[in-house]
């Protein structure tokens, strides 16, 4: 499965961590980069996260309403 980057917003609540995904695509009629971000609630578990680490992410089955997604490991501090 294809792993994601982003960075760790909130860690506000017990083994979730909000991170946020920015992406970048090309206009389809001015050509223009535009930028998006979009928040994931991830779970994690056994790992000590920070706000503003970078971390990869991967989908998985549902552990809750929101989450949908997991921390695999830091990338970077």
């Amino acid at each position: 499965m294809k792993s994601i980057q982003g960075i760790v917003t909130s860690l506000k609540t017990a083994n979730t961590a909000k991170v946020s995904v920015e992406r970048m695509w090309a206009h389809p009629l001015y050509g223009k980069s535009v930028k998006r971000n979009k928040g994931y609630a991830c779970h994690y578990e056994g790992m000590e996260l920070k706000e503003g680490d970078i971390v990869a992410i991967v989908g998985c089955a549902p552990v809750s309403k929101t989450k949908r997604f997991r921390v695999v490991n830091k990338v970077e501090k």
